[in-house]
């Protein structure tokens, strides 16, 4: 989740943003297009049609997996959720945080992995993510974490260990859309953060933790909750045109509205707009989908008007808070959810990243002062 702003960004000197400092064969994202390519397939094609599993297949393996690799995957990541539950012991306090990143964190930094990446480490760590987000959330309800269930999809057992019960069919889909559409996004801060990790020839764990420090700053992954705050704000959907001019004026953020890299509209969020709209036909209705629809359409155009210069669109984070929202999931846990799918990408780039064999090392451009040069003696 790259998030950005209304106004226009001083603080990137030109020339400096977007430099490639890798190359990868995880994903394409093409912001003049509006296109997200991950492995050779349209985010569109895959979400929906594909599960979680299926994406960390795609991604660690380089291809989509037959029905018996499938399995295989299930199996091991039911398998990395048991696990995590079962070493429960080794958080200590960590998921006593109040925070929910500094938990998932906290919670990270006491698994155990070899050097590199391997199929069993990449198992393990993506299955711990779901039981730390899981089992956080329902302390901070004051109730008790819930032992996996080896039989259900890694979507579906999120929800049944957050909610206690397991969900309808209509639910665990839009679930399993979602952690798909947002596993994999090019060189994000988050996943450049893990692969610099992964260059030093230091662990998956310590990458990943790495990564998950990344993600907890508001400008990568915080923006779904505040959009949600600002659905409350404007309430009515006629009251949105005028919300928006006003916080505009007072030089404010419109949330959900703009991308460092999309010119036009981010396809993910076309992705989950569509899961929303499903589970409306399975008749779960969200507080939220009406007046977002509005608040897009009037958002847009207001930009567009004050900002002709500037491409700002819906990002992810818009229907992301919708969709999460709707799955009775808690605010406060939206980063973490989109941590328990991002970890599949950042796995993925560190196995990647080793390969290469070379450490990452960007240069910088120096903007002090040069002293003379010393005569010599």
């Amino acid at each position: 989740m790259e998030t950005s702003t209304s106004t226009p960004d001083s603080t990137v000197s030109p020339g400096l943003d977007g430099i490639i400092v890798a190359q990868t064969a995880l994903s394409q994202v093409d912001g003049e297009q509006g296109r997200l390519i991950v492995r050779g397939h349209d985010i569109e094609q895959l979400a929906g049609s594909h599960s979680f599993e299926a994406i960390c297949g795609l991604l660690w393996d380089g291809a989509l997996p037959d029905a018996a690799r499938l399995r295989t995957l299930q199996r091991g990541l039911a398998e990395g959720r048991s696990r995590a539950y079962n070493q429960r012991w080794r958080l200590g306090a960590a998921l006593e945080a109040s925070n929910a990143m500094d938990a998932m964190r906290a919670a990270a930094a006491t698994l155990e992995a070899g050097p590199t990446a391997t199929a069993e480490t990449r198992l393990r760590l993506t299955g711990a993510m779901a039981v730390f987000a899981a089992s956080w959330a329902r302390g901070q309800a004051g109730q008790a974490a819930l032992p996996p269930d080896p039989a259900l999809g890694h979507a579906a057992d999120l929800l049944r260990m957050l909610h206690g019960e397991r969900s309808t069919s209509a639910h665990e889909a839009a679930l399993d859309s979602y952690l798909v559409t947002v596993a994999e996004h090019g060189m994000n801060a988050s996943t450049f953060t893990a692969r610099v990790v992964a260059s030093t020839e230091s662990d998956p764990v310590s990458a990943v933790v790495a990564a998950i420090g990344s993600l907890k700053g508001p400008r990568h992954g915080g923006a779904p909750g505040p959009v949600l705050d600002m659905l409350d704000a404007i309430g009515a959907p006629e009251r949105a045109e005028a919300w928006i001019r006003g916080e505009l004026e007072a030089g404010r953020r419109i949330m959900g509205l703009g991308h460092r890299i999309y010119r036009v509209r981010d396809p993910r969020a076309a992705v989950l707009e569509v899961a929303v709209n499903t589970l409306e036909k399975h008749g779960v209705e969200s507080p939220y989908l009406e007046r977002a629809r509005s608040v897009e359409r009037v958002a847009v155009q207001v930009l567009a008007e004050r900002y002709p210069e500037r491409s700002l669109d819906t990002n992810v984070e818009f229907y992301t808070a919708v969709l999460l929202d709707v799955l009775g999931i808690p605010r406060s846990l939206f980063t973490p959810i989109f941590g328990c799918a991002r970890v599949a990408g950042w796995l993925a780039h560190i196995s990647e990243q080793g390969e290469s064999g070379r450490i990452m090392r960007p240069r910088q451009q120096y903007t002090g002062t040069v002293p003379p040069r010393p005569a010599h003696a």
